[in-house]
C-alpha cells in the first residue's frame, strides 16, 4: 500500500511538472499496465525502504505544488488508468490525492479506519461521490437506496469506496 501511495504521488508530480511546461502528461506512462508495473516494481521492499521512498515521493509532490504557477493550475493531465484516458484538471489533483491518502491510510490496517477520515474530507468527497452516482443513473433512480441514506456520512463514503458492504445491496460501480 505504501508503494501505491508513493507511485500515486509520483504520478501527480509528473502531471504538475508537465502542466508547468504547458504540456499534458499521462498520469502513468503505459496506461493501466504502466500503473500496475510501477506499483508492483517496488512493492516487495523492506518496510524501511518503502517508508523512505514514500517520504521522498511526498516531498517531490509538495515541491511540485509549491512551484506551481498560474499556468500549472490551469493545466490538465491525463488520467491514464481510467477508461478513455480522460483529461483531469491539475487543480482537481489536490482533492484526488487527498482521497488516495485518506482511503489508503485506512487500508493499511494500523488502527486508522474509515471512521477516522477527516470530517472535511468526508463532506467534500461524499458530495462528489453522490453527484457522480446520481449522474450515472436514469431519471427517477437517482436517489440513494434508503439503507445507504441511513448510514453515517463516513459509512456512506466507505460504501462508495467499496470499503463497507450493506446487506441486500450491490456494491456501487466505480466511475
Amino acid at each position: 500500500m505504501l508503494n501505491h501511495l508513493a507511485r500515486n504521488a509520483d504520478s501527480h508530480a509528473r502531471m504538475f511538472e508537465a502542466a508547468t511546461r504547458g504540456q499534458e502528461s499521462p498520469q502513468y506512462p503505459g496506461g493501466m499496465a504502466g500503473r500496475v508495473a510501477e506499483i508492483e516494481a517496488g512493492a516487495h521492499r523492506t518496510a524501511a525502504e518503502l517508508v523512505a521512498d514514500t517520504r521522498v515521493s511526498i516531498y517531490t509532490l509538495e515541491a511540485a505544488w509549491a512551484a506551481a504557477s498560474a499556468t500549472t493550475w490551469q493545466g490538465y493531465g491525463i488520467k491514464s488508468h481510467s477508461d478513455g484516458a480522460p483529461r483531469v484538471r491539475i487543480s482537481d489533483l489536490v482533492l484526488m490525492r487527498w482521497c488516495e491518502v485518506e482511503v489508503h491510510h485506512a487500508d493499511l490496517n494500523i488502527g486508522f479506519t474509515h471512521h477516522d477520515w477527516t470530517p472535511l474530507f468526508v463532506r467534500y468527497d461524499l458530495d462528489r461521490q453522490v453527484m457522480s452516482w446520481k449522474a450515472r443513473k436514469p431519471m427517477g433512480l437517482t436517489t440513494l437506496p434508503e439503507a445507504i441514506q441511513k448510514l453515517s456520512p463516513n459509512d456512506r463514503l466507505a460504501w462508495f469506496y467499496n470499503r463497507l458492504t450493506v446487506a441486500g445491496l450491490p456494491a456501487p460501480q466505480a466511475y
